[in-house]
């Protein structure tokens, strides 16, 4: 048998681009892509993305260039995921929410050769570039501009615009062959929320055993139609620019993921299947009565991002959505795993089965291994529900490394083995469930309190739209809980009036002992909440041995901003609202 030659016919390196290929032979008169009043089908797409690459190689692009785009939810965004590779470039999509210094940051560290802009960030690209050429050695890349395909603004920034590449490219252009399917295909910059963003390289290979796993793992049927309310830069969309193709299904773009967008389109277009982080689910929740509409068939939603608490899976579900929660990271090509429902859960109670929904489940098919370890000892945790440890992840899903950052990829990559740096414990059925970050996780009196546990009490108060909870100083404890909460509108509950429902459903010990009602918490571009930047609120407070007497540091936030508000952070100013 070791006789036998790999060659062309029986050994294809793996790479997601076969899915358009496939889909436009196969699918090829089915609808591909609808926003607003344009539609294409599979083999339109394809074209077009030929065509696209096509014109990439006539700018000088070659092997391994990386190609940036910053760009919403727009059939643009979805093509370039094939037609960048197909040039045999790298796609980097960039958070749209980041500030010029940030872009301008991954431009420079991604030696990026073209940058595709949207016409609505033409302004913030500016700026970006302006920072740019304030680097001489930093050669600028080329700009293009992407004008609406529905309502063409005119808008440019130079003299190129995407539309005008797509049609002076070359209908037969044959794609770049992917030789080795450990070459990269994308580069994604982690959100950064405990540190500096890091960027993340796929490959090939990655990207197209991640994409079969979340299809398979969510048991996505054919011809599903899929409404893009998660952002195509986190993680590639979680791998569905890719996956949809791969099952011949319609992209719903969207420009603003609205309470009205989303309501609109699910009736519009009978779409079965979305994902958002658990800030998408609240959008939905507090539509207002006109935005509302009535969900006649169940729609799948794979929620992540952040744990949702289980009073927030219960409400969405008696709306007509069927949730099904995954964990994962940019690190491990968007989710790692996936709670997969068993039916004898069906015949649980609500609350019951919210719980258990919100727990982060069981690896994807393409991980090797999952486990919970003692860091220390790199012995697995037992399987009892309440022994702490890390996640660690192996397998081809996981990315190629961090790009030009040996110390980072020194510190995750241990014993053949990721560190996620998520805490969690393992119930006997197998699933994991997150309890904190490593560096969230609150200790108090040398007890270690989930930050995670008393969000979802402090959510379970039907006032309550969401809660983050951070450590805060406290001179006999350490660190006690601080709550920053946002209430629903024409509420009047008081900082005790939370506090004393707390009692009821924690520990004395894990209660928090300040309360602050807040506009909006700060998040990433991807929803989640900057808990470096509540903590450093959290830190202008010091309890006292007294634990119901609060006092503030002389630096008060309602005179001085810390620290950590420096750098657009503009949208937590209401957390000066005492």
């Amino acid at each position: 048998m070791d006789m036998l030659p790999k060659n062309g016919a029986n050994f294809v390196p793996l790479t997601p681009l076969t899915f358009l290929t496939r889909a436009s032979n196969s699918y090829a008169t089915r609808t591909s892509v609808i926003y607003a009043n344009v539609r294409f089908t599979w083999r339109q797409t394809y074209d077009r993305c030929r065509r696209l690459a096509s014109s990439l190689r006539s700018l000088n692009i070659v092997k391994n260039d990386v190609v940036s785009v910053l760009a919403p939810n727009v059939p643009a965004m979805l093509e370039m995921h094939f037609a960048v590779p197909m040039a045999g470039a790298v796609l980097n999509t960039i958070n749209t929410r980041l500030d010029p210094r940030n872009v301008a940051l991954i431009l420079k560290h991604s030696e990026a050769k073209v940058f595709f802009v949207d016409y609505e960030y033409v302004d913030h690209a500016k700026k970006a570039l302006e920072i740019l050429m304030s680097d001489l050695e930093m050669p600028m890349p080329l700009i293009v501009v992407i004008d609406d395909l529905d309502s063409p603004t005119g808008i440019r920034l130079g003299e190129l615009e995407y539309e005008q590449l797509v049609y002076q490219g070359n209908p037969e252009y044959i794609p770049e062959y992917i030789d080795d399917e450990w070459d990269p295909i994308t580069l994604s910059y982690t959100s950064g929320t405990t540190s500096e963003p890091k960027g993340v390289v796929y490959s090939h290979r990655g990207a197209f055993l991640s994409t079969l796993s979340l299809i398979l793992g969510w048991e996505m049927g054919t011809e599903p139609v899929y409404l893009w309310s998660l952002p195509m830069f986190h993680c590639n969309g979680w791998t569905f620019t890719w996956g949809i193709a791969a099952r011949g299904g319609t992209n719903i773009c969207i420009r603003n993921t609205t309470a009205q967008e989303i309501y609109s389109n699910i009736t519009l277009h009978n779409v079965t299947h979305m994902c958002a982080a658990p800030i998408v689910l609240n959008i939905i929740l507090e539509a207002k009565p006109h935005e509302q509409r009535q969900i006649t068939t169940p729609i799948q939603i794979l929620v992540g991002g952040a744990p949702p608490p289980a009073p927030l899976l219960e409400k969405i579900e008696r709306l007509g959505f069927h949730v099904v929660h995954a964990y994962g990271l940019t690190e491990a090509t968007g989710p790692a795993l996936v709670c997969e429902w068993q039916a004898k859960w069906n015949k649980l109670p609500w609350e019951e089965q919210a719980k258990l929904k919100a727990r982060q489940g069981l690896g994807i098919l393409t991980l090797a291994d999952v486990d919970v370890k003692n860091f220390k000892t790199m012995q697995s945790v037992p399987r009892d529900g309440k022994t702490t440890g890390e996640i660690c992840l192996r397998g081809s899903s996981i990315m190629k490394g961090y790009l030009k950052n040996d110390k980072a990829n020194s510190e995750v990559f241990k014993n053949g083995w990721f560190f996620t740096g998520d805490m969690a414990v393992i119930h006997p059925d197998g699933y994991l469930e997150i309890k904190d970050r490593c560096k969230d996780v609150i200790i108090s009196g040398g007890e270690n309190i989930s930050s995670v546990e008393v969000e979802s009490a402090i959510m379970k108060h039907p006032s309550v739209i969401e809660a983050s909870v951070v450590a805060m100083p406290h001179t006999r404890w350490g660190e006690s809980p601080c709550a920053f909460v946002i209430l629903r509108e024409n509420s009047n509950f008081k900082e005790a009036d939370i506090i004393a429902h707390c009692r009821k459903n924690l520990p004395g010990f894990m209660v928090p002992k300040k309360v602050k009602f807040v506009e909006e918490l700060p998040k990433t571009g991807t929803g989640k909440v900057q808990k470096n930047i509540l903590r450093a609120v959290a830190k202008t407070f010091v309890i006292t041995e007294n634990a119901n007497q609060t006092t503030k540091k002389s630096s008060q936030i309602n005179r001085e901003k810390p620290r950590a508000y420096d750098q657009s952070h503009e949208q937590i100013l209401a957390l000066s609202r005492l």
